[in-house]
């Protein structure tokens, strides 16, 4: 039986409002008919009948953050030290046997935006799901803001995980987790304004400094977790090399032998 592979990621795309606007991908395209003007200046005294169809390369120029597109976030990302004081991976550093191994994932798509999922709640949709984590698994949260992909909203969609079932992930020997919201954390704006109102700074980033005290990855802005079964799936993840960086670009996959 050949095996299933289902993409879960979201598609690097030219001036979407898929992040703030500050840092929206922008991608300039150099057809195949200006790929021949560079092309006859790269080769001189080509034309075009020297072209298959007078036409020449087609190439493209890219702007954008490691934290564009479905990315992996290294623990740097999140703060200069892990683990209780040793200095932070950055994403070249990452183990590979960490980006590859057992999927589960869980369906948080009933819970409303903002929302912040606890320890008991990661233990009772495992527990509903009949599945025991085992270290080295891999957990996808789908928290449904995938839908609005392209869109303004999609940065204030999903709910968000905080440090109590981060940490509590961690403990049970998971390393990478995933969500296919904007962050980790629940949506930025939506803490932002509820930290004017109570000034209680243990909600600024608590999902991400989490990683302060155990060292984890976190992937977000995926995509189709709606087609993935809760668990019995293989799941990848291999970032991008960008030496020094805080995050890499990543093509997630799930395999499935159905």
């Amino acid at each position: 039986m050949s095996p299933r592979f289902i993409d879960l990621a979201v598609a690097i795309e030219n001036n979407i409002p898929s992040d703030p606007p500050n840092i929206i991908p922008k991608i300039a395209y150099t057809d195949h008919s200006v790929g021949a003007n560079q092309m006859k200046l790269f080769f001189p005294g080509a034309t075009e009948k020297d072209l298959p169809g007078g036409l020449g390369w087609a190439v493209e120029e890219v702007t954008l953050s490691t934290h564009s597109g479905s990315h992996l976030d290294a623990p740097y990302h999140y703060h200069p030290t892990m683990d209780g004081g040793k200095r932070s991976w950055t994403i070249d550093e990452i183990p590979l046997d960490w980006c590859m191994g057992p999927g589960v994932k869980l369906d948080f798509r009933d819970r409303p935006d903002g929302h912040r999922v606890s320890a008991a709640e990661m233990e009772a949709a495992l527990k509903a799901i009949g599945h025991k984590l085992q270290p080295g698994d891999i957990l996808l949260t789908n928290t449904g803001a995938d839908k609005y992909w392209g869109k303004p909203e999609y940065l204030v969609r999903g709910c968000g995980m905080g440090r109590e079932a981060t940490l509590w992930l961690t403990k049970q020997g998971v390393r990478v987790v995933g969500t296919d919201a904007w962050s980790w954390d629940r949506p930025l704006p939506l803490i932002a304004k509820e930290f004017q109102q109570t000034r209680d700074p243990s909600i600024i980033w608590e999902g991400h400094f989490a990683g302060i005290e155990k060292a984890y990855c976190h992937i977000e802005k995926l995509a189709n977790l709606d087609k993935l079964p809760p668990d019995g799936f293989t799941f990848c993840c291999f970032p991008i090399k960008i030496k020094g960086a805080s995050a890499g670009w990543i093509r997630p996959v799930a395999i499935l032998n159905d």
